[in-house]
């Protein structure tokens, strides 16, 4: 039972990689939209960004490998960036409101160093979100996990240009050096 879960839940996750790359190209293919609470308690828009890039992710705190590894990444680019820091929000949009609460998220997103802003809202919020984003997640029952569930998510990281259009994104597993570099080149 357990291998076939994890079957699916890989199948999954490259099926909605797959449709994140097919926005990879010159033009933006969508804009960033969302409304969510911060791990401040604080409203966050898209428009509070406005003149500044963001770099988006889409995970959950209890994710064991791919949410700490990409911030871990997002980190390192963030650290790499210099005096150009400020032109950059890292952003971490929860897929797991129900858990994933604004002082979850304060106590998670600090772990990273980066200035990265921790997202949720409640679960309508969050499901209308990802409508605007080409990305995919569902909750997985397993005993195993903690409060007997996990989730299957895409594992891009996207980028956002100052005007909040797609710029592009990067599969789990791309290099910190890579990001930047492709970064650096942009701003």
């Amino acid at each position: 039972m357990v291998g076939i879960a994890t079957l699916a839940l890989v199948g999954l996750l490259v099926w909605s990689d797959a449709r994140t790359d097919q926005f990879r190209g010159d033009e933006p293919a969508f804009q960033a939209v969302f409304e969510l609470t911060d791990h401040q308690g604080m409203i966050q828009t898209e428009s509070d960004f406005s003149g500044r890039w963001m770099l988006v992710f889409f995970g959950f705190t209890n994710c064991p490998e791919v949410c700490p590894t990409t911030l871990s990444e997002v980190a390192a680019v963030m650290d790499g960036l210099g005096s150009a820091v400020d032109k950059v929000q890292p952003i971490f949009i929860t897929i797991d409101p129900e858990r994933d609460t604004p002082d979850v998220l304060a106590e998670y997103v600090p772990l990273f160093d980066a200035g990265i802003l921790g997202l949720t809202g409640t679960p309508e919020q969050i499901a209308e979100t990802s409508t605007t984003f080409p990305i995919f997640f569902e909750r997985i029952e397993e005993a195993a996990a903690p409060d007997g569930y996990t989730m299957g998510h895409t594992s891009h990281l996207f980028l956002f240009d100052p005007e909040a259009g797609f710029a592009d994104s990067w599969p789990y597993g791309t290099p910190a050096e890579e990001i930047l570099a492709d970064l650096k080149a942009r701003i």
